[in-house]
């Protein structure tokens, strides 16, 4: 019998080895890229829950303290042309 059996089966081998290989790297970079999405919805959510105390403590504060009042401009007077 020859060898070329022998070679068909190391060929397929290898063959898997680097589809495996492949396949395990495409896990890992979807696995990296879902960690990092989720790493910005908590940071997005954390910064969204800041900038709410800010402004509801912005509202509170606005509440609290008096109105100010507005004091427009006076138009300065013109002379009557005839």
């Amino acid at each position: 019998m020859t060898k070329f059996p022998h070679r068909v089966s190391a060929a397929r081998r290898n063959a898997e080895t680097l589809l495996n290989q492949s396949i395990k790297r495409a896990s890992n970079v979807k696995l990296e890229q879902t960690r990092e999405y989720e790493a910005m919805v908590l940071k997005t959510a954390k910064l969204r829950e800041l900038r709410l105390a800010k402004e509801a403590a912005e509202r509170e504060e606005a509440g609290s303290a008096p109105a100010p009042t507005r004091r427009t401009a006076a138009k300065p007077k013109r002379s009557r042309q005839t």
